[in-house]
């Protein structure tokens, strides 16, 4: 309880200043890449819900074109037209992430928890008011990113996130801090070019 109640918190944001001052430099990098190499802002913003389903603005780094519709990938029918050169670099890399430490200084996430879901994902958002899963701060990752990613179902999807808020504890938080870390570098559950050409798998969202 106290973990979950004032720990938690202070080794997010604790974590998050440390990791936004000593990776600033990469961060102007890639903001000057995306800039030049492709219209359009260098972020994209867009509404999610969070701890109690209440709205926030997420942060990522732009990895689409300015033109691409707001939808999911699974609805696309020719996403690698929108997708840019190195916005393919950053999502394959989980880069386009970075910019959501800011989202965990401001206090709207934490690093490990239930992924914020935007209003395309309804479903979950429902889901999760019924079984606690929006009881606590979003995170970047959890337990369901590292037990399939969107190769879950919706249901399976909120189950993960129900289970995880029921279960919070240091232990779990750096097993799954450890379970994305060892994915990333990995690329396990990133799409690739060839997937997209042909839509016939499930992609991660820029959401």
């Amino acid at each position: 309880m106290v973990y979950r109640r004032f720990l938690k918190r202070f080794f997010d944001l604790l974590l998050a200043i440390f990791l936004f001052i000593i990776l600033l430099l990469p961060l102007v990098i890639i903001a000057l890449i995306i800039k030049l190499t492709s219209n359009g802002p260098i972020l994209f913003i867009q509404e999610r819900y969070g701890r109690n389903s209440r709205p926030f603005k997420l942060y990522k780094f732009r990895s689409m074109t300015d033109s691409a519709p707001q939808i999911s990938n699974s609805k696309f029918t020719d996403i690698h037209n929108y997708i840019t050169p190195f916005g393919m670099f950053i999502r394959k890399t989980s880069l386009d992430e970075l910019p959501q430490l800011w989202n965990i200084i401001k206090g709207d996430m934490s690093f490990i928890g239930p992924r914020p879901m935007a209003i395309t994902d309804i479903k979950v958002i429902e889901l999760r008011k019924q079984n606690g899963g929006d009881s606590v701060l979003p995170g970047i990752s959890g337990l369901a990113q590292v037990n399939g990613r969107n190769k879950l179902s919706d249901v399976e999807k909120a189950f993960y996130d129900g289970k995880y808020a029921a279960n919070i504890s240091f232990h779990l938080d750096v097993l799954l801090t450890i379970e994305t870390v060892l994915s990333v570098l990995k690329m396990t559950g990133v799409f690739k070019e060839t997937d997209i050409a042909s839509n016939k798998s499930k992609t991660h969202r820029e959401l």
